[in-house]
């Protein structure tokens, strides 16, 4: 039997935040979830409101928090470019300034945290696969600056309060995950493609579609995360979590087209600006010292995905 401890999740409400909560609570946990609903939803956790170890609360972390808790995981921050690009002075806020407020509440707690980061630090990479060395290639005044530098920055203060501090940090790079609860409308690949296949519209391919993306199933993800705050405290990360199964997007289209026995076309758009050629994690440090590498294959994944979106449109309609 685990210690109970007392988790923070912010961004407990999102697509993984809420999978996070449920895994933590699964676990013997008390959980406080901490959104303020701008891309989170009440209904990813309303199955949890009933759990006596689960509390809901609204609030947004460019504000402070004062509350306690032995960990916290900070998941908070918008993670789709249709997101992030909707208000991005406020998603830099919430990656610099809800850094902060979360790193000041571990301080005062003492507790170990582990901020979300992303394969975005390492912009369109020169460099491929992309092992956590790697300084990255990124625009700092482009569309998609507010999430990458904002993130890049986030990753600075967390290794600045662990060098002036001694907190406890855990840093996760997070490169793509997809599962239930994805966002529909999140302009991300997957859901994308799962969407227009199921309605028999077009999937919408940018370019030739041969730029590649790596695939990580969420129940994956939430797994490496676990055990990532479990390991000792002289390790930091940054660490790679992802899947480094690597596909072209037409690849992708092909078979979301063949699971979902659509109708739908193949329809090539031009490429948008900043859009990185390849992504693929080397998850080498993961494995070394996690001893964690992703178990959902690709097919498998998608089906359950599909699955969920497939009933998310039923109830809709």
């Amino acid at each position: 039997m685990h210690l109970r401890k007392r988790v923070i999740v912010t961004g407990g409400a999102g697509f993984l935040g809420s999978h996070l909560c449920e895994r933590l609570l699964a676990d013997g946990h008390e959980v406080l979830c901490v959104d303020n609903f701008f891309t989170g939803a009440r209904f990813h956790v309303e199955h949890l409101l009933g759990n006596p170890r689960f509390e809901l609360l609204r609030h947004d972390i460019t504000f402070p928090l004062y509350v306690e808790a032995d960990e916290i995981y900070n998941l908070a921050c918008p993670a789709s470019p249709i997101h992030y690009q909707q208000d991005p002075v406020q998603t830099t806020k919430t990656c610099v300034h809800g850094s902060i407020n979360m790193l000041g509440l571990a301080k005062r707690l003492r507790a170990r945290i582990l901020p979300a980061s992303t394969s975005e630090v390492y912009g369109d990479p020169a460099v491929h696969p992309q092992t956590e060395d790697y300084w990255g290639h990124v625009n700092p005044i482009g569309l998609r600056s507010c999430y990458d530098e904002g993130k890049r920055c986030a990753e600075t203060l967390f290794f600045d309060y662990r060098r002036q501090h001694n907190l406890r940090i855990k840093v996760a790079r997070i490169f793509n995950t997809y599962g239930p609860r994805m966002h529909p409308n999140d302009g991300r690949v997957v859901s994308n493609f799962i969407i227009q296949a199921l309605r028999g519209e077009p999937l919408t391919v940018y370019g030739e579609g041969q730029q590649t993306r790596s695939f990580c199933y969420v129940d994956d993800l939430i797994e490496a995360f676990l055990r990532l705050m479990e390991t000792p405290d002289d390790f930091t990360g940054p660490v790679n979590t992802g899947n480094p199964g690597e596909f072209t997007i037409l690849e992708l289209a092909k078979m979301v087209i063949d699971y979902t026995n659509s109708k739908s076309v193949i329809e090539h758009r031009p490429l948008p600006k900043d859009d990185p050629k390849q992504r693929r994690p080397d998850i080498t440090l993961a494995k070394a010292k996690l001893g964690w590498e992703p178990k959902v294959p690709l097919s498998e994944g998608l089906k359950k995905t599909i699955a969920y979106f497939d009933e998310q449109l039923r109830r809709a309609s």
